[in-house]
C-alpha cells in the first residue's frame, strides 16, 4: 500500500513537470556505460556546434541575438516551440504516468494542451506587434519604462532560475543512469554547451537547436508508437484490453485516478499550467523571431499540432510500456522494479520496440532535449538583463548594440555558472517542485501584467508593477509554506498552505492587486498611461509602428 501512495503521489508530481525537460528523475543509480548512446550524442553535439558557427557568422547585431533578427518563418518557429515544449520529462514523465496509473496519464496532458490555443491565439499576434526582444517590451509599452521593467527582470530571473536548476539536476540524474557518467560532469558538460550555443549562435542557433531536437523526439516517438501497435495489428482497443490484462490495477486503469480527489489543487494546477504558458519568458521571446503577426498566429498553430500529436503518442507509449515492459523481467530488478524507477518506461520500450542501437537514439534525444530547453531558458535569463535592466533602466534607452550584446554575453557565462552549481548542490533534492513553481509564477506575476496592461485600459504603471510583484512574492511564499517544500524538503511535520499548487490564490492576488493599485492611482502619471491605450491597441492589432524583421 504504502509503495502505491508513493508511485501515485511520484506520477502527480511527474506530470508538473511534464513539460520541462528532465523534470524530476530521482536519484538514479550510475549504470555501464552505454557506448552507442554517447556516440549517438557526440554525432547530435558536432551537428550543433557546426550550426552554432554557422549563426554566428550571422549574430552581428543585439536583434540577431536576441530574435535572430525575426528572419524565422512560422513554421520553423512552431516547430522550435514545439522543441521548447516536446521535452525529456513529457515524454519520459507522462508515459511514466500513463505506465503508473493508465488512462490518468491522457487526463493531465490534454489538459496542459489546451492552454495552447486559448492563450497564445489571444496573445501572440500582440505579442509580436508590440514588442520586440523580451516580454517587458510587451508589458512597459505605455508604461514608465524603469518600475515596469524592474518588474519584469526579476520574475523572468526567478522563473529562469527554477526552470534551469530542474533541467539540469534532470540532465545529472539522466546521464548517470544511461551513459554511464558522474553526475557532476554530466551537470558540467550541459552547462558547458548551453553557454556555447548561447554565446555564439544567439537566438538563431537556439531555434535550429530546438528544431532537430524536435524532429528527432517525433520521429523517435512515432517509430516507437508505430512498433507498438504493430504488435496489436494497429488496434487500440486489443492494446487496452491486454494493458488491462497485466495491470497490477486491471480495470482501474481505464478510469480518472486519485487527483480529483482534491479539487482545489486540481483547478489550481491546471490554471498554472494553462495561464502560466503565456507568461513563460522563454516561451514569449519566441514570438520575436518571426517577420510579423500573421507568421505569428501561424507558428502558434503548428506549434499546438505537433505538441497535440506527440501528447498521443506519449499515451501509446505509456500502454505500450505496461505491456511490453512491466511483464519483462529483463527490465527488472532483483525486488521486481523498474531499473531506473517508472520514470525510465519509454526508455526500456525503446529498447524492446529497437534493440540498444534505438536505446542509444532515445537517450542521446533525451540528453539532446535538455540542452535545447536550457539554451533557451538562459537567452531569456540574458535578455531580462541585458535588454530590461542595462538598456533600458541603467542606460535609459541610450545603450548601443554592441554594448548590449557584451553584457547579454557576460550574463550567459553567469547564468552557466550559477546553473552548474545550483544543479550539483540540488542533486539530492525533488526538483519538480521548482518546474510547478516556475510555472505558478509565470501565471502569477507575467500573465496577469501582460494581459492586464494589453487589454485594460485603466492598468496603470503603479497598478501593474504593485500587482506584479504582489503576484511574484504570494506564488514563492506560498509555494514554500506548501507540503512539497515546507515537509519534503525542509521536514516540518505538517504543511502550513494545505494545497498543492499556489496559482488559484496568487494569480487572484495580483489580478487584485493590479485592479485595485491602478484604480487608486490619481497621479500625472496614470493620466499618461491611460492615454496612452487606443495607441497601443490599434498598433497591437494592426501592427501598424511594429518592428519589421531584418531580411535573412
Amino acid at each position: 500500500m504504502k509503495n502505491k501512495i508513493y508511485l501515485s503521489a511520484l506520477s502527480f508530481w511527474l506530470i508538473q513537470t511534464a513539460h520541462a525537460a528532465g523534470g524530476d528523475l530521482g536519484q538514479a543509480e550510475k549504470q555501464a556505460t552505454n557506448w552507442t548512446a554517447i556516440l549517438m550524442f557526440i554525432a547530435f553535439v558536432v551537428l550543433t556546434l557546426f550550426i552554432t558557427k554557422w549563426a554566428a557568422n550571422r549574430t552581428k547585431s543585439a536583434s540577431d541575438f536576441y530574435t535572430a533578427g525575426g528572419g524565422i518563418t512560422g513554421f520553423q518557429n512552431g516547430l522550435a516551440i514545439a522543441g521548447d515544449y516536446m521535452s525529456a520529462a513529457s515524454f519520459l514523465g507522462i508515459s511514466a504516468a500513463v505506465y503508473l496509473n493508465g488512462y490518468d496519464g491522457l487526463i493531465y496532458s490534454i489538459g496542459f494542451l489546451v492552454g495552447w490555443p486559448v492563450i497564445t491565439f489571444l496573445m501572440a499576434e500582440r505579442l509580436r506587434n508590440l514588442g520586440r526582444f523580451t516580454f517587458a517590451d510587451v508589458a512597459a509599452y505605455r508604461f514608465k519604462q524603469s518600475p515596469v521593467r524592474m518588474f519584469a527582470a526579476t520574475s523572468t530571473l526567478v522563473v529562469v532560475a527554477f526552470y534551469l536548476i530542474a533541467q539540469m539536476v534532470g540532465a545529472g540524474q539522466l546521464i548517470k543512469l544511461l551513459f554511464g557518467l558522474d553526475y557532476w560532469l554530466a551537470v558540467v558538460i550541459v552547462g558547458t554547451l548551453m553557454m556555447v550555443y548561447v554565446l555564439f549562435g544567439g537566438m538563431t542557433a537556439t531555434t535550429w537547436v530546438q528544431i532537430i531536437k524536435a524532429v528527432m523526439l517525433l520521429a523517435g516517438a512515432s517509430f516507437m508508437a508505430f512498433m507498438v501497435m504493430a504488435q496489436f495489428n494497429f488496434s487500440p482497443e486489443a492494446l487496452f484490453a491486454k494493458s488491462v490484462e497485466v495491470h497490477e490495477k486491471k480495470s482501474a486503469i481505464m478510469g480518472p485516478g486519485g487527483f480529483i480527489s482534491d479539487p482545489i489543487s486540481a483547478i489550481s494546477f491546471g490554471m498554472a499550467l494553462m495561464f502560466g504558458t503565456a507568461g513563460l519568458p522563454h516561451i514569449m521571446m519566441r514570438f520575436f523571431t518571426v517577420p510579423n503577426a500573421k507568421e505569428a498566429r501561424k507558428s502558434v498553430f503548428w506549434a499546438t499540432t505537433w505538441i497535440g500529436y506527440f501528447y498521443i503518442l506519449t499515451f501509446i507509449i505509456g500502454f505500450g510500456a505496461i505491456v511490453l515492459v512491466s511483464t519483462n523481467p529483463e527490465f527488472k530488478d532483483a525486488a521486481g522494479k523498474l531499473l531506473g524507477g517508472s520514470n525510465m518506461a519509454a526508455v526500456h520500450l525503446a529498447n524492446a520496440v529497437g534493440g540498444n542501437l534505438f536505446l542509444g537514439f532515445i537517450s542521446a534525444v533525451a540528453f539532446a532535449t535538455i540542452l535545447a530547453v536550457v539554451a533557451g531558458l538562459t537567452l531569456s535569463g540574458a535578455s531580462a538583463v541585458s535588454h530590461d535592466l542595462y538598456a533600458t533602466v541603467f542606460k535609459n534607452g541610450n545603450a548601443s548594440s554592441a554594448n548590449e550584446l557584451k553584457v547579454s554575453r557576460i550574463t550567459t557565462i553567469a547564468l552557466g555558472i550559477i546553473a552548474v552549481l545550483l544543479g550539483i548542490l540540488f542533486e539530492k533534492q525533488n526538483i519538480a517542485f521548482m518546474v510547478s513553481l516556475a510555472f505558478a509564477i509565470a501565471a502569477s506575476a507575467n500573465f496577469p501584467v501582460l494581459f492586464m496592461s494589453v487589454l485594460w485600459k485603466d492598468c496603470t504603471t503603479r497598478g501593474a508593477t504593485i500587482g506584479g510583484f504582489l503576484g511574484l512574492f504570494s506564488a514563492l511564499i506560498l509555494t514554500i509554506l506548501s507540503k512539497s517544500i515546507w515537509v519534503d524538503i525542509m521536514h516540518n511535520p505538517t504543511a502550513i498552505f494545505p494545497y498543492q499548487s499556489s496559482a488559484l490564490f496568487s494569480m487572484i492576488i495580483a489580478f487584485v492587486g493590479i485592479w485595485f493599485f491602478s484604480i487608486t492611482d490619481k497621479s500625472e502619471r496614470a493620466r499618461i498611461d491611460r492615454a496612452g491605450f487606443e495607441a497601443q491597441t490599434i498598433r497591437s492589432e494592426t501592427g501598424i509602428g511594429a518592428v519589421e524583421a531584418s531580411g535573412h
